[in-house]
């Protein structure tokens, strides 16, 4: 790997090129390093914010929506002036303007099981700002086939959850067996959420995902952190894997073909 920094990026990285946990050989690694980003909405958001301003050098990002005017209270990367426009465009759009070392695919689509190896393979972590259960599920399954970590989070209100699969540690089948039945958990269109949320959720999400670029730290792995913004507290829960984990246990699946991301997105049944 090629050490060789232009002038240009050791000012704009100089800030991590003198902590002795990144360095030179760290701000290169984020540069080579791929993160495939599910959603670019108010998780999604601050997530390629601060990862394309990290300088991580590939950004895949994931979504078949377009801005609406009322995501603008919490999806900070989108504008006014974006209303109408495909999220991933937007949020394309965004990156190019903040940092021209980041490459930015768009993927303008919804995932299943038919694409979704295809499309997690070749990246290096996968953070998932989704806001659906068949979503969570299909890129946990797919990630542990290929053996890719997910930076993985979640929002309700005031409320905020993360933790982070990787293909060593129990998988969000051992915390999750099964899916909410559909319709059992409102939405943000339904009940609402606290604009600033996401922003502390989904920073938390880039935080481990350059952690795991630089393989170093000590990732959410067998951890789940609560957050309440309310009280303004933290919690942490262990877990572990489960050995009978369709996914990750002894008789773990080997692709995602076959399975039914409907009900309770359950393997083999």
């Amino acid at each position: 790997m090629s050490l060789s920094l232009d002038a240009t990026q050791l000012d704009r990285y100089s800030r991590h090129i003198i902590m002795d946990e990144v360095g030179p050989e760290g701000q290169k690694r984020l540069l080579d390093g791929r993160a495939l980003i599910v959603g670019a909405g108010g998780l999604g958001a601050p997530v390629i914010q601060y990862l394309a301003a990290a300088g991580v050098g590939h950004l895949g990002i994931v979504d078949d929506d377009v801005v609406e005017r009322s995501n603008l209270q919490r999806q900070v990367i989108h504008a006014d002036a974006d209303v109408g426009k495909p999220k991933v465009e937007s949020a394309k759009a965004f990156v190019e303007r903040l940092n021209p070392d980041v490459d930015v695919e768009a993927y303008e689509m919804r995932l299943d099981p038919d694409d979704v190896e295809d499309v997690v393979a070749g990246y290096d972590v996968v953070v998932d700002a989704s806001d659906n259960f068949p979503t969570r599920y299909m890129l946990n399954d797919a990630c542990r086939i290929a053996e890719v970590p997910i930076a993985h989070g979640a929002i309700y209100k005031f409320e905020g959850q993360l933790t982070t699969l990787s293909p060593d540690g129990p998988c969000y089948r051992c915390l999750f067996p099964e899916a909410p039945e559909p319709g059992t958990v409102p939405d943000c269109a339904t009940t609402g959420v606290l604009g600033v949320l996401p922003g502390t959720v989904g920073c938390i999400q880039a935080t481990e995902a350059v952690k795991l670029l630089l393989d170093d730290g000590d990732p959410l792995v067998g951890r789940l952190l609560f957050y309440d913004a309310m009280d303004m507290t933290f919690e942490t829960v262990p877990y572990q894997r489960r050995p009978d984990c369709p996914v990750c246990g002894e008789d773990a699946v080997d692709t995602v073909e076959g399975i039914e991301y409907t009900g309770g997105c359950t393997v083999g049944d």
